[in-house]
């Protein structure tokens, strides 16, 4: 009885675990045939089909290559031995024989799997690093060399992790491929002969060429060592890269490890071939092993620093200083800077002269951070409608560039009553967003909001028309979708509300079948999907709906802004979102960490380009890339392996490319770059007396905003830019006003150049910062009062960011003030709006307002001193030069 419970549980188990295997199998299958088919509607089926097979060919090539070699060094190991037996005669000889080949029937036996699973072992680290190696393979030359070995970056960004990991790799393979080798000629010759027997020539051959192959992959990581003093840290956070100690002190020991080598394998070749020079192969070794001591031991080093560096450290580290700096400006596109010097003044006229005034109606008055609230209270209109992030942008009204702020109206089901969050209505019927706001940047707070573009049926004052404004990809976390269905739904506004279908797009995956029913249910997990009555023939699943995981999805290997951005066209609603190639090998580039949108930690990186555009259709979901920087050598190179992929800027639809922008986290990265590495002179870098910071508010950092405006040298051309303050480290002055933007000089006779422009200010004159003026704010006492009244009986007053704005030599300080509800409804009213100009603070209720009484009490001011004003040139509201 208890023999056939046995069996009875044995069975059990079995169809058990088969069951598990078959369950495990058909959901990869079911995920893979899935993934395919809704790349293929996306017409990237062939890029797919690139990725997987370049993954899996660049890992199982390696793979197969490392059994190959391991298996037959085995076998051959096995048939030198073999081949030496058949000289000998005699019956002694041929039972050696026998069971010389019993030996090696077992052994191959043994051979096969231990080949296979070292060459699993050894291979892995290509299974996760199989893109460094495919950019190995379609690397190009970047034409760009490193200063310390003169070497063109490509070497580095693209040849030495895929090196590295081979070498080790290789010293690995070889390593354990000798060692077991030599073993079995001493296990098959013990037991052919008891060791009394020299081994065969063909044996000894055999072992000489796995040390020489031994000894040639130590050597190469001698030269990879020498390469990698690039990417040292001992001076960081003064400078990164090798200094006087690195270049002086390892650099040699590498070389003398490098030629010790040498000198050991020549030293043992001849010790196997006669048995003399074993004191020569215990020199070259003890050579060998002092110089990678005396490299990891800091005795040396640390007198070196003491005693040379420190009493002239500049004179010592300003080559390898000046090749940080170098590396670094060329490393983060940083090395075009055009720098404008400016001597701050004070001229009334020059400032707000009439001719100015009429490019001053762009000023942000509204920050988008309070216009969320806005937006969602007086545009939501249905509960289940959410606006995610208010953007920034530009169009011509009337045939004038206005900057403006818009939202997408998103669907977001996390909104409804929990009894309306049922499975039908967040599938087939609450599937999609509708339309968008535009409202002026600038408003005045003594008349209502203006709208561009509003409500559900787009009411538009300016002719902001859009023929297909339903949203079903965006930056929501949606769920997915099954569209079009049998459902009557007549209340969701839709583009195809009144036709007998209600989603007339292309996108998504089709439902068209019993099979992929069943796949698609399985795929998510929703057995309702295949047991729904309401899904025909014609139905198709939308699925990676959020544009962030959508992009990810398609091209893992790009990083994306935090800050993707709405285009309303005449025909659809547009995302564009920022994509950046980036890497941690650029040679003596100084490393930073971010966390860019879409990233589950921070990366580490010494590089960065924004090489794609990114554009996103919110109705069919289609995702194309454009290439925006053809002198990236990484998005050349990915290009090349993924042909059909990118696309061309110049295929970018004009309304699309007319909304391309500096992209917010590059200005960022850029910047705090630039705070250390624009003193270009060592000497100063080394003293750090010119580091920069950037200025904060009570506490909360003075964030970057876009602002359409008049640069200096292009007086003919508006320019979108983006804007940042720079203050001295542990000051809280102005030092300089970084501008970031595709500055068009083509409209004044030159090129176009995407660059970041600096208005340096000169240091022998005060320039108030942010938090300067929002002190002075604070201190002024009618303000102050104003605030006091209001600020009571459930209401609270809100200061908004302090912009600066640039005209003449001069600068323009302007902070939006908002009343805020304390109550459950917030809806932010602007009401005020404070400019700063010198030591004058005014607030008033518009900006037209408040110019006309800051010019009026800077007049009386300059009077009561005695300066004189002049008028500038007409159309003239820039930052000018000294």
């Amino acid at each position: 009885m208890g023999h056939w419970k046995k069996l009875l549980m044995i069975f059990t188990g079995s169809i058990l675990l088969t069951g598990l295997v078959i369950l495990a199998a058909g959901l990869a299958i079911t995920h893979f045939l899935v993934e395919l088919w809704w790349f293929d509607s996306l017409e990237y089926g062939a890029y797919h089909w690139m990725r997987i097979l370049y993954r899996w060919f660049l890992s199982g090539g390696v793979t197969l290559l490392f059994f190959t070699v391991l298996l037959g060094n085995f076998w051959l190991a096995s048939r030198v031995l073999a081949g030496h037996e058949t000289t000998f005669r005699g019956e002694m000889q041929q039972r050696q024989l026998r069971n010389l080949a019993r030996f090696q029937l077992t052994s191959i036996r043994i051979y096969i799997p231990l080949s296979l699973v070292l060459s699993i072992l050894i291979a892995l680290p290509f299974y996760h690093q199989w893109e460094d190696s495919l950019l190995f393979i379609f690397g190009q030359k970047a034409e760009v060399s490193e200063p310390l070995f003169n070497t063109d970056i490509s070497f580095y960004l693209f040849a030495y992790a895929i090196f590295e990991l081979i070498q080790s790799e290789l010293l690995i393979c070889s390593g354990v491929m000798t060692v077991l080798v030599a073993l079995t000629y001493w296990i098959e010759h013990s037991i052919n002969h008891s060791g009394k027997r020299s081994w065969p020539l063909g044996a000894r051959i055999h072992m000489t060429i796995l040390i020489l192959l031994f000894a040639a992959v130590g050597g190469w990581d001698f030269m990879l060592d020498r390469y990698g003093l690039v990417y040292s840290e001992a001076h960081d956070p003064l400078f990164f890269g090798p200094g006087f100690v690195e270049m002086n002190y390892h650099l040699p020991l590498i070389w003398v490890g490098l030629a010790a080598l040498g000198y050991a394998v020549i030293s043992l070749l001849l010790f196997l071939r006669n048995h003399r020079g074993l004191k020569n192969l215990m020199l070259g070794l003890t050579i060998i092993a002092v110089s990678v001591m005396m490299r990891n031991i800091p005795l040396l080093p640390d007198l070196m620093e003491r005693f040379i560096v420190k009493p002239n450290p500049v004179r010592a580290e300003q080559r390898f200083m000046a090749a940080n700096i170098e590396a670094t400006l060329a490393a983060y596109a940083l090395d075009n800077i055009q720098t404008v010097g400016v001597t701050a003044t004070l001229d009334s006229k020059s400032a707000l002269d009439s001719h100015v005034r009429e490019h001053l109606h762009n000023i942000p008055i509204w920050d988008p951070e309070y216009l969320d609230d806005v937006y969602q209270e007086l545009q939501g209109i249905r509960p289940y409608y959410h606006f995610a992030e208010v953007d920034t942008s530009r169009y011509t009204v009337n045939g004038t560039i206005e900057q403006v702020n818009l939202s997408a109206r998103e669907v977001n089901l996390d909104l409804l009553p929990s009894e309306a969050r049922d499975w039908e209505n967040r599938h087939l019927r609450y599937t999609h967003g509708y339309g968008s706001v535009v409202t002026p940047a600038s408003q005045n707070a003594d008349t209502p909001m203006r709208w561009f573009l509003r409500d559900l049926n787009l009411q538009s004052s300016i002719g902001l028309n859009v023929e297909k404004p339903d949203i079903y990809y965006g930056l929501e976390n949606l769920d997915y979708a099954l569209v079009p269905n049998r459902l009557e739904i007549p209340d969701i506004s839709s583009f195809d509300q009144d036709s007998n279908r209600n989603y007339s797009g292309e996108g998504g995956v089709p439902v068209d079948s019993l099979f992929s029913r069943v796949l698609l249910s399985s795929y998510f997990r929703d057995e309702r999907l295949f047991f729904s009555t309401n899904i025909d023939t014609h139905t198709r699943a939308l699925f990676h709906r959020n544009i962030i995981e959508r992009v990810k999805t398609l091209a893992p290997f790009l990083a994306l802004d935090h800050d993707p951005y709405l285009v309303v066209t005449p025909s659809r609603h547009y995302w564009i979102l920022d994509a950046y190639t980036t890497s941690n090998w650029y040679p003596v580039s100084k490393t930073t960490r971010f966390r860019f949108r879409g990233d589950e930690e921070e990366r580490s990186f010494n590089y960065i380009r924004n090489s794609v555009k990114v554009v996103v259709d919110a109705f069919d979901g289609d995702v194309d890339f454009y290439i925006a920087d053809e002198n990236d050598p990484l998005i050349r190179a990915y290009d090349r392996a993924y042909p059909g992929l990118f696309k061309d800027m110049r295929y970018m639809p004009p309304l699309l490319k007319d909304q391309i922008r500096y992209p917010r986290d590059l200005f960022e990265i850029q910047l705090q770059q630039y705070a250390r590495y624009h003193q270009t002179d060592p000497a100063l870098f080394y003293q750090q007396a010119e580091t920069w910071d950037f200025p904060k508010v009570h506490e909360s950092p003075v964030a970057p905003y876009y602002f359409t405006t008049y640069l200096e040298g292009c007086e003919a051309q508006q320019n979108f830019v983006i804007i940042k303050p720079i203050t001295p480290v542990g000051r809280a002055n102005l030092s300089a006003l970084a501008l970031g933007g595709d500055v068009k000089f083509s409209a004044c006779g030159g090129n176009s150049s995407k660059k970041i422009l600096l208005y340096e200010f000169n240091k022998d004159v005060q320039v108030d910062g942010p938090a300067q003026v929002s002190a002075k704010i604070d201190q002024d006492s009618s303000i102050s009062q104003q605030f006091s009244l209001w600020d009571q009986k459930g209401s609270h007053v809100k200061r908004g960011r302090i912009l600066i704005v640039p005209i003449g030599r001069s600068l323009l300080y302007v902070q939006p003030v908002y009343i805020v509800s304390t109550g459950l409804t917030r809806i932010p009213e602007l009401t005020r709006v404070i400019l700063s100009m010198g030591d004058v603070i005014v607030m008033e209720t518009s900006l037209d307002k408040a110019l006309d009484v800051l010019e009026a009490r800077l007049q009386d001011l300059q009077k009561m001193r005695g300066l004189p004003g002049s008028t500038p040139p007409a159309g003239q509201p820039i930052m000018e030069p000294s």
